[in-house]
C-alpha cells in the first residue's frame, strides 16, 4: 500500500524529511509546497480541496483546479488527482462532476462516500480504475469501529470471492494502521505528520524534523491489507 502524507508540512525542512523517496498528498486548498513534493517525492497526488474549501465556506472555482492539474500531471511523479465532489451533495450531483472529469480516468480518482449507496460504489467500481473512499456521518474515520463494519459491508459488494477489488481502492483521510491494516486499500493518505509534529509533549525529540521522521516511521510500518478479510468474531 503507498502511503501517500498531506501538507503542508512546516517547517519546510520537516516536510524535506518527511517527503524525501516517499509519496505527498497536495491539495489545491494548500498548493504551496507542490514544487517540493514534485522534486523529492517517489510520486504524489492531488487533492481536489473540497472539503477544506467546504468547511471555511468558500465556493470551490472547479475550471482553476483542472488548470491546475493540467499543470501538475506533466511532473513524472504524478499518480493520479482526486474527482471533484460536492460536500453534502446528492449522487446526481457527483455523478455529474464525475462525468465532467476532463482528464483520462486512469488518472482520476472518484469519490465514493461511505454513507452512499453500494449500488454507486458498484457502479463506479466497473467502471473506473481507482475509487477513493470517502468517511462522513456516523461512519467518519474519527469512529474506527463503526467505520470499518460499514467499509467491509459496502466493499464485499467490489470484491470477488476471495476478497479481491475489482479496481485499486483509495483511503481518503485513513493513514490510521487501526483502519488501513484491515482494508485492501492500493493507498492512502492523511495529514497526521502535519498536524501532530508540533505537539512537543506526545512526540520526542523536540526537532519537528525528527519528529516528523518517527511518525512517517510510525504509519509506514503498517501494510494495508492484500484482501477483504471477514470481521474477526
Amino acid at each position: 500500500m503507498i502511503h501517500y502524507h498531506g501538507g503542508p508540512i512546516t517547517p519546510a525542512t520537516a516536510a524535506l524529511r518527511t517527503w524525501t523517496g516517499r509519496h505527498a498528498f497536495v491539495s489545491f486548498a494548500r498548493p504551496e509546497q507542490m514544487p517540493l513534493a514534485a522534486e523529492v517525492c517517489q510520486s504524489f497526488a492531488l487533492d481536489n480541496g473540497a472539503f477544506s474549501f467546504w468547511r471555511a465556506g468558500t465556493p470551490v472555482d472547479w475550471a482553476a483546479y483542472y488548470r491546475w492539474v493540467a499543470d501538475c500531471r506533466r511532473y513524472p511523479g504524478f499518480d493520479f488527482a482526486v474527482v471533484p465532489v460536492v460536500i453534502d451533495g446528492s449522487e446526481a450531483e457527483n455523478d455529474a462532476l464525475a462525468e465532467a472529469w476532463p482528464f483520462a480516468r486512469a488518472e482520476g480518482a472518484v469519490v465514493w462516500h461511505i454513507n452512499e449507496s453500494v449500488d454507486r460504489l458498484i457502479r463506479l467500481a466497473e467502471s473506473w480504475p481507482r475509487v477513493a473512499i470517502g468517511s462522513s456521518g456516523a461512519f467518519d474515520v474519527s469512529r474506527p469501529r463503526a467505520f470499518l463494519a460499514r467499509a467491509r459491508e459496502a466493499l464485499a459488494a467490489i470484491c470477488d470471492d476471495d476478497g479481491y477489488p475489482v479496481c485499486k481502492l483509495h483511503g481518503l483521510r485513513m493513514l490510521n494502521p487501526a483502519i488501513f491494516s484491515q482494508l485492501p486499500l492500493a493507498s492512502a493518505d492523511s495529514t497526521n505528520v502535519a498536524r501532530n509534529i508540533g505537539i512537543d509533549a506526545a512526540y520526542r525529540p523536540r526537532s519537528k524534523d525528527l519528529r516528523a521522521a518517527i511518525l512517517v516511521e510510525r504509519i509506514e510500518a503498517t501494510n494495508g491489507a492484500c484482501r477483504l478479510h471477514p470481521p474477526i468474531t
